[in-house]
Parts: C-alpha cells; sequence; structure tokens
C-alpha cells in the first residue's frame, strides 16, 4: 500500500512531538505556615534552598496569618490540589486538628513542625523543645537577677503549643525561688503591636510596681514591651531588662538584638527548612525516618552574641551565594531547555524532509512499477502479434484507419512531416490535425512518435539490431533523442528491453 506524503508526515511529526514531551514525576509537597513573619520566612528559604538538591520536589506554600478558620481552608485546599505530602504548623493545638485529621485519612503522609496538634493522626514531628527552652530562659533570669527580683511575662498565642509549653517551662524554673516574683504575666499572640499595648495597659495601671526584668515568648514580643517602656518615659536607669526567644540571625534578629544591648538575652529557635525536607522526601521515598526529631538549641547572651552574629552573617551570605548560583543555573537550563526544544524541532524538520522524499521516491517507484506492468502487458501483446496492429477496428473511423496506414508505410522517414502525411491523405495540415484530434485526442505528431517507439520495441525484440539501427529504421535522426522517447514512454532505456 502506497502512504501518502500528508499521512506519512502527520505520522512523523506526532513521533516526534511524543518524543519531546516529557513525563517525570514530581512530588508535591504543601506546606501550611500558620502565620508570617521573619521566623517563618527563613524557614521558607531553606526548604526552597533544600528543593535546589531534589529536582523531583515541587513545593506549594500557603500562610494563614494567625486565622484558624483561613489554615482550616488552607489544609483542605492544598489536599484537594492533589499534594503528596503535608507539611503543617498548626496555629492552635486543637482547632486546626480536624484538617489534619482530614488529609491523614485520605493518605497523605503529615509532618506537623514546630508546634504540636492535639490529632494523633500524623506520621512525623519536627521541633525544638519549647519546655526546655521556657525552663533555660527562666533559669537564665533568676541567675541574671542574682535571685531577687520582680519579672513581667507576656506569652504567646493563646492555644498554640510553643506558648503553653514556654510558659510552663518557665515558670516551672521559678518554682521554689521565693526571691523571684512574676508581677504579672500578660497574653500576647507573637507580634510587636499586641506586646506593645498590652504592656503600655498593664503600666497605666501598674504605676507603682517595679520591674526588673521582662520575658516575651518571643523576641518581637519582648521589644514590644521596650517600645513601650521607653514611651512611658521610665528613666533610662530604671528600664528593666528583656529577654525572649527565637534569636535570629540577620538585620533586627534576636542575635543582633542582643549584640546591640537591646535584649539581655534570647534562646534560638532553629527553623532547619533543609532538615524538614529531608524527612519528607524520606518519607515520600519510603525510607526510614525518626517519628519525633528534636532539634537543638542554645541561649544566647552578649558573651557569645558577636561570635553568633558573625557565624550567622557568614551562612547567610553563603546562602545568598548558593542562591545567587542556583538562579544562574536555572537561567543556563532554561537557556538549554529553549536550544533544546529548537534542535528538537530542528531534527523533527529533518525527519519531515527525510520522509517527504522516501514517500515521493516510494511514490515514483510506484509509478515506474505501473509502467513496467503496462510495458510487459504491451510486450505480451506484441509477443503474440510481432507487427503493430494497424488494421481497422470497429471502433476506429475510416479516416483514422487510413491515417494509420499512411503513417505505417512512411515512418522510416526521418523527415517526414505533418504536411507530408497530410499531402498523403489530401488535406491541408490544418484539416489533418481537427480530425486527427477530434477522432483520437492526440495530434498527428504523437501518433507518429506512438508508432515509431511500438515498432522500434517491436525491433529490439526479434531483431539483434544495435540501439542506434533501430532508431534510425524507425526514423529517429538521433539515437539520443530515441532513447529519451523511449524512456518516457515505457519507464526504461532501450537497452533494458532484451534484458527483460
Amino acid at each position: 500500500m502506497l502512504i501518502l506524503p500528508e499521512r506519512g508526515c502527520i505520522l512523523c511529526l506526532t513521533a516526534v512531538l511524543a518524543s519531546c514531551s516529557p513525563n517525570e514525576g514530581k512530588y508535591r509537597i504543601g506546606v501550611s505556615q500558620c502565620s508570617a513573619d521573619i521566623w517563618r520566612d527563613k524557614q521558607n528559604a531553606e526548604l526552597k534552598m533544600g528543593a535546589y538538591f531534589h529536582d523531583n520536589v515541587e513545593l506549594k506554600f500557603a500562610s494563614a496569618y494567625d486565622s484558624d478558620e483561613r489554615q482550616v481552608q488552607q489544609i483542605d485546599s492544598l489536599v484537594d490540589s492533589g499534594i503528596d505530602l503535608l507539611i503543617v504548623a498548626p496555629n492552635q493545638v486543637a482547632t486546626i486538628s480536624p484538617a489534619i485529621d482530614r488529609a491523614y485519612d485520605k493518605g497523605i503522609p503529615v509532618i506537623v513542625f514546630e508546634r504540636k496538634t492535639s490529632s494523633q493522626k500524623f506520621t512525623a514531628f519536627m521541633s525544638a523543645d519549647n519546655y526546655e527552652m521556657g525552663r533555660m530562659m527562666g533559669e537564665y533570669i533568676v541567675s541574671r537577677l542574682g535571685g531577687q527580683g520582680q519579672v513581667l511575662e507576656i506569652t504567646g498565642l493563646e492555644g498554640s503549643s510553643p506558648a503553653i509549653e514556654r510558659h510552663n517551662g518557665f515558670m516551672d524554673a521559678l518554682k521554689g525561688r521565693a526571691g523571684i516574683k512574676v508581677a504579672g504575666s500578660l497574653q500576647g499572640d507573637w507580634t510587636e503591636p499586641t506586646a506593645y499595648e498590652r504592656t503600655k495597659q498593664w503600666l497605666s495601671e501598674n504605676k507603682d510596681i517595679r520591674v526588673d526584668l521582662v520575658f516575651g515568648s518571643n523576641d518581637r514580643t519582648a521589644m514590644g514591651a521596650r517600645h513601650a517602656f521607653e514611651e512611658a518615659g521610665v528613666d533610662g536607669a530604671e528600664i528593666p531588662l528583656f529577654c525572649g526567644i527565637d534569636g535570629l540571625p540577620g538585620k533586627n534578629g534576636g542575635i543582633q538584638l542582643v549584640r546591640d544591648s537591646l535584649l539581655d538575652a534570647s534562646y534560638i529557635y532553629p527553623t532547619h527548612g533543609d532538615c524538614l525536607l529531608q524527612l519528607a522526601v524520606e518519607i515520600l521515598d519510603g525510607k526510614p525516618y525518626p517519628k519525633e526529631t528534636r532539634l537543638m538549641s542554645a541561649l544566647v547572651t552578649h558573651d557569645n552574641a558577636r561570635v553568633l552574629l558573625m557565624e550567622s552573617e557568614e551562612i547567610m551570605r553563603q546562602s545568598q551565594h548558593v542562591e545567587q548560583l542556583h538562579q544562574m543555573a536555572s537561567s543556563y537550563l532554561h537557556e538549554l531547555d529553549t536550544q533544546r526544544v529548537v534542535n528538537w524541532l530542528a531534527l523533527g524538520i529533518i525527519v519531515l524532509l527525510i520522509v517527504v522524499i522516501v514517500l515521493f521516491y516510494l511514490y515514483h517507484l510506484r509509478k515506474v512499477a505501473i509502467q513496467r506492468e503496462r510495458v510487459v502487458s504491451t510486450l505480451w501483446n506484441m509477443e503474440k502479434e510481432p507487427t503493430p496492429d494497424l488494421s481497422p477496428k470497429k471502433s476506429e473511423s475510416l479516416f483514422i484507419t487510413s491515417f494509420r496506414e499512411v503513417v505505417e508505410r512512411r515512418m522510416e522517414e526521418c523527415e517526414l512531416s505533418v504536411d507530408d502525411l497530410a499531402a498523403d491523405m489530401n488535406l491541408s495540415r490544418v484539416q489533418l490535425y481537427r480530425k486527427v484530434k477530434a477522432d483520437t485526442g492526440s495530434s498527428p505528431v504523437e501518433l507518429l512518435r506512438t508508432a515509431r517507439l511500438t515498432r522500434a520495441y517491436q525491433l529490439l525484440l526479434t531483431t539483434d539490431k544495435s540501439v542506434s539501427e533501430v532508431a534510425y529504421a524507425v526514423g529517429f535522426t538521433a539515437p539520443s533523442y530515441f532513447t529519451k522517447c523511449f524512456k518516457d514512454e515505457f519507464g526504461m532505456v532501450p537497452g533494458d528491453v532484451r534484458k527483460k
């Protein structure tokens, strides 16, 4: 069967495009952050950095901005989008649990990080020990105040596990310390503005109470309280000390605040987004993984703040360098992908051209084969009747029969012209042309040439004359022209006739 060129091109193009289509699967990991702050910005950046080393990972981030309802909706949306694993920092212990349960019940692994949940349906948990951080800060405060003084506490978001555990650890450290009094415990929500407002109100209501140290559940809370004390116009010498938790590197981070004496101490609350992502990949790869991972943390004081800041700044500088390298690599890979597409398209065009050439060549071979079949049929008829059949046929007019007899009689004359044939028929050149064309559809010259070539074929089969001798015998003046006309008529050169 002969394939049409158009169909062949379409089939080839389909094959080329199919070979260009990537089909690599990716792990889709959803990250549900309860809030948006510099601590979580750092962790998100580390997660992205970790993804650079896993080219089969796609991250989807969502931030609830301290809203339980929004976080529940975001978790459900991430699950519906088809994620393969959920990383979640619950805003509060109990309120987010139903959404976590729904994700887990759908077969999606769940990593709870930084904050705890009342749900037991999770795959792994990763966090620093918030109780221990609260207890260690309490021990430090007792030591810093020499066992005597009054402390104002500002807690984190009500119902969140870090706030609960840091408060419990802090209060347990003060048990049995008769010289340390808690002047008040204000409810915060991790934000600096709320801590500022609550402290400002407390100061207006407790002007006679002297505070020696303020403990904020995070650094921003401690700084909010400091601004309230400064605004209250308390004499500089009487401004209390301020301690917090987070100990972030970078500008306005807890380590810098301690170095600059804006905070007396902080406690590093590690983010470790890279470790978190590694845990997620191990779970998805089916590798062994720990059910619970406790991250190491450390106290930041004036004694070590400068060194810690230098180390953190160097790490951040190296991280920025890695980010730049990644962007350069991404740009290069994008260009490479573009070039690869161009190369595939060029290859596709070349393949298509080759296919078209091959198809047309096959089409030509088929055409030649058909012509050869016609020659074989003609040959078969010639073998049965060696002379051209120029006898009158029922379907031919008497005029055409007479014309054939004239052609047969004079075809050997190389100078024979249409005028000569017309004269033999007692007609003008124009009259002969019109009558022959009307009866046969061919011109007198075409009929003359066909008769000569047919006689030549017969002579080649039945005599041992050379090609040149046959050409002259049927009225051709040049063997080369005879060969061309013969090939056009029969699809082969005269010399091939005897081979067949």
